[in-house]
């Protein structure tokens, strides 16, 4: 499946004590370029959460975030010894500075140590749990990069065909264009040698020279073959990344394009050749979007 670099996808799940929140963006690049933001608890994951991205895109720039909550409110531990060390040393205190009242609950629980949050690597699970979520948004990414895809080759099949269809016209024009310049270069060199006899033989020669000068047949025939290609890529493409096969194709249908209309020498011919380098122009512009 053709897949385009832009895409967005998300899951959730649990990480031992933690509900983890997994967003996965893409934006087209040239290369794999991967930009990862995970919570502290997780930091120490995070080449394995690369693998994982990398082994699901080859092109892009990837950005992955992670947000997470505690899937339970915290509670606070009570060490139970600091607990009883607290009042022995309260009640001391009291006994022998001769102070009233007792020790109440509220007094030793402020004592230093005596409450225990939990600390933020606790119950934090393990890579597997969290890889699974990463792997399930990546799959919803690449799910929504192969939707875009589909869109995108409907699009590049529109402009291949209209490109199909200037070229024809050019075809069709060829001809006649040459047969024009054909009478023009005679009717030049009647004009300047006014009356004078002029060699034939030389003359067929001009023409003929003029006439492979001026030739664009193989120029449409090779761009006809790098469509062909084109459209075979976008039919099966294999499953492999296409985007830098179809960059190729249409620097090279550029190339032919160019040529012909350097030969042109004919202003319908390159009325059409300008109408073709726009649509090679559009044409590029969403072959980038494309991994």
């Amino acid at each position: 499946m053709i897949r385009s670099m832009t895409g967005y996808g998300q899951a959730e799940g649990t990480v031992g004590a933690f509900r983890v929140h997994v967003d996965v963006r893409t934006v087209n690049h040239r290369f794999f370029s991967p930009s990862i933001k995970l919570p502290g608890a997780f930091a120490r994951w995070e080449a394995e959460v690369r693998e994982a991205m990398r082994l699901k895109v080859s092109r892009g720039h990837v950005t992955l975030s992670a947000r997470s909550e505690r899937s339970h409110e915290s509670t606070l531990g009570i060490d139970e010894a600091r607990f009883a060390t607290a009042v022995e040393q309260l009640r001391a205190l009291q006994t022998r500075h001769a102070l009233s009242g007792g020790v109440d609950l509220a007094t030793v629980l402020r004592m230093p140590d005596v409450l225990a949050a939990p600390r933020e690597d606790e119950g934090t699970g393990s890579a597997a749990e969290l890889l699974a979520i990463v792997e399930r948004a990546l799959d919803a990414l690449n799910k929504s990069r192969g939707d875009e895809g589909l869109r995108l080759v409907a699009v590049l099949n529109e402009r291949l065909a209209l490109m199909e269809q200037a070229m024809a016209r050019i075809a069709e024009r060829a001809p006649a264009r040459l047969i024009e310049q054909r009478e023009r270069l005679r009717q030049a060199v009647r004009e300047l040698t006014d009356g004078i006899s002029v060699d034939e033989t030389r003359l067929a020669q001009e023409i003929a020279m003029l006439a492979d000068r001026m030739d664009v047949a193989e120029e449409l025939d090779r761009f006809r073959s790098h469509v062909t290609a084109f459209r075979a890529t976008l039919q099966d493409a294999g499953g492999e990344p296409v985007g830098k096969r179809l960059g190729f194709l249409l620097q090279e249908m550029l190339r032919e394009v160019n040529t012909t209309g350097s030969k042109a020498a004919d202003a319908a011919i390159l009325h059409e050749v300008v109408g073709l380098k726009e649509e090679l122009e559009r044409t590029r512009e969403q072959v980038e979007n494309l991994e």
